[in-house]
């Protein structure tokens, strides 16, 4: 079966590598925990009773909760979807709202991000005068550079406008999404990691799946993390352990030139599994030669 893509689209996920991780993580999983959950292709792919999914980042949070408050009334959701693409003039392939063929010929491969510049500024001012209108954030993410999130030092949505739009993708990775959220239970929080894996008593099905940011990679949303950072979520792995918890981590031990010793040092202790790694950075969208590992405590 093919995996079900989150909505989010942002670079780092792991949708295509969850085929690979389902046949590493146990076959029965009571509650699933994820200190990192971004953009969700994990819950979205794997199996558990119930779910709780955290994230540092207030905003990846709040577009969550956001979609999950229309799991029930999805017709809605797309209708206003649909209105602000018009009020603002966005391209909507999904719609037959298409870029001009000209204007296709003439930017071969940008056309979308010229047809769609205007607008996009347009929108996000709109947002960044008005950050409790979460649908506008959505239509950022979707809109702009490689999906992203990215705000500027004084709490601006900054991010430039990117070569797509609301197209087929977009549409069916919501329609799963939806429902998924009605089919699964499904918490959110955000927490720093240690605090929120400090809030439950675990028990012998439970597992905890972690995909944090990786030390020697590149990305938006590993700019504040360090090997201080690296080392305490190490130390609070090894403390999962001691307690039985089942706990399974992905992490880059070699990118581009560098090497990662503290996590790698740390891994030889548990069983490591190879990943055919599809890891993209945030400047430089093509792979590079790699070693991305799944790390296991079962």
């Amino acid at each position: 079966m093919k995996p079900i893509r989150s909505p989010f689209f942002y670079v780092g996920d792991k949708y295509k590598l969850v085929p690979q991780l389902k046949d590493e993580l146990p076959k029965y999983i009571n509650k699933l925990y994820e200190p990192f959950c971004g953009g969700g292709s994990v819950f979205l792919n794997v199996e558990a009773e119930e779910y709780h999914l955290n994230d540092i980042d207030i905003n990846m949070i709040r577009l969550h909760k956001f979609l999950n408050s229309y799991k029930d009334n999805e017709e809605q959701f797309f209708l206003e979807i649909k209105n602000n693409i018009e009020e603002y003039g966005l391209s909507a392939s999904y719609y037959g709202k298409v870029v001009p063929e000209q204007l296709k010929k003439d930017y071969v491969k940008t056309y979308y991000a010229k047809y769609n510049k205007i607008a996009y500024m347009k929108l996000r001012a709109d947002y960044n005068n008005n950050k409790d209108n979460t649908i506008l954030l959505y239509l950022l993410l979707i809109y702009g550079f490689n999906h992203m999130i990215r705000f500027n030092s004084v709490g601006n949505f900054n991010l430039p406008v990117g070569n797509v739009d609301f197209n087929n993708n977009v549409n069916n990775a919501l329609k799963a999404y939806f429902k998924a959220a009605r089919e699964k239970k499904v918490k959110f929080y955000n927490l720093d990691f240690e605090e929120f894996m400090d809030k439950f008593e675990f028990t012998i099905d439970d597992v905890v799946y972690l995909d944090p940011p990786y030390l020697i990679t590149f990305s938006e949303y590993n700019k504040f993390w360090n090997s201080k950072e690296e080392e305490r979520l190490l130390n609070s792995l090894d403390g999962l352990s001691k307690k039985n918890v089942k706990f399974a981590i992905s992490n880059m031990v070699f990118q581009k030139g560098k090497y990662n010793a503290i996590f790698n040092y740390w891994a030889q202790k548990y069983s490591i599994v190879n990943i055919n790694s599809n890891y993209i950075s945030y400047h430089d969208n093509t792979v590079k030669n790699s070693i991305e590992v799944l790390v296991k405590n079962y």
